[in-house]
């Protein structure tokens, strides 16, 4: 624990992280508009209490949750992550802005994120309202080894933690 304490009070030295802190450590100059908004969506989700800083025990919740967390708690906060009018619901849009940021973060993109969209919804909307209810989210990806697999491999914040917890900055690829 003294570790990641030391780590964290290395990048930053307040004890607090803000919301322009993080974005500078990830070198948000020239993402996309969606890039942006996710890394805010990150943000406001990892700011458990909501006071606009990530502080220590909120960095080690986060870091615990997405390292070790069990497959429910992960799904209820990747549905927290995609909610971003905070309606309880996610539609198809939330989801695509999503994923479109998530591959200009991470420059991955293998598949386009209507398929992936298009994909989960034919999947796991089983009532074809077009938007997930948290329940409906849980019990379709549970279900789905498939959509599971795949919302794992793009929901992976490693990279984000290990700039954190390192102080690294993310290369850009030319």
């Amino acid at each position: 624990m003294h570790h990641w304490y030391t780590k964290f009070m290395r990048e930053s030295p307040s004890g607090l992280i803000t919301l322009f802190e993080l974005k500078t450590m990830l070198e948000m100059n020239g993402m996309t508009e969606e890039a942006s908004s996710y890394v805010d969506q990150v943000f406001f989700t990892f700011d458990m209490d909501g006071d606009g800083y990530i502080d220590f025990v909120e960095y080690i919740a986060a870091i615990s949750l997405l390292l070790k967390g069990e497959i429910n708690q992960k799904l209820k906060w990747y549905f927290k992550l995609f909610d971003q009018d905070g309606n309880g619901k996610i539609d198809k849009d939330e989801l695509e802005t999503i994923f479109k940021a998530i591959q200009d973060i991470t420059r991955s993109y293998d598949i386009p994120p209507e398929e992936i969209v298009t994909l989960i919804y034919e999947k796991i909307d089983v009532k074809g309202e077009g938007e997930l209810t948290l329940e409906e989210f849980i019990s379709g990806a549970r279900e789905h080894p498939d959509i599971m697999e795949m919302l794992t491999k793009m929901m992976d914040l490693t990279h984000v933690l290990e700039i954190i917890i390192n102080g690294q900055r993310r290369k850009a690829v030319d």
